[in-house]
């Protein structure tokens, strides 16, 4: 069990990760400033990073781990490297949560 709950911490991990790179991406570079590096427009451009990142990488996690504990753990019983495949159907899903943020909030306008 505790082998089971450290894997699904690694693979929420890499599910924020997976969130702030989507976030990195939609929101570009970070904005320069002429003054020190605690001006308000970079303030907000690390809040927004962190905390809006942070919420979709949770979103990939749960959806990983409900489709880990129904499907995946059946379908790889006998297998003892199912990692790469796990990343790959993480990577997806990752994929998939971005593209729904990016529609609901550019062209839907409802986020």
């Amino acid at each position: 069990m505790t082998k089971r709950i450290l894997s699904y911490l690694g693979w929420l991990i890499v599910a924020i990760l997976l969130g702030l790179f989507h976030m990195r991406i939609v929101l570009g570079p970070a904005p320069e400033s002429d003054h020190t590096k605690f001006s308000l427009s970079s303030m907000v451009y690390e809040w927004a990073l962190v905390q809006v990142g942070t919420i979709i990488g949770c979103i990939i996690a749960v959806i990983f781990i409900l489709l880990d504990v129904v499907f995946l753990n059946n379908k790889f019983k006998g297998n003892s490297k199912p990692v790469l495949f796990k990343f790959l159907i993480i990577s997806i899903i990752a994929v998939i949560v971005g593209v729904t943020h990016y529609v609901l909030e550019e062209v839907v306008n409802v986020i």
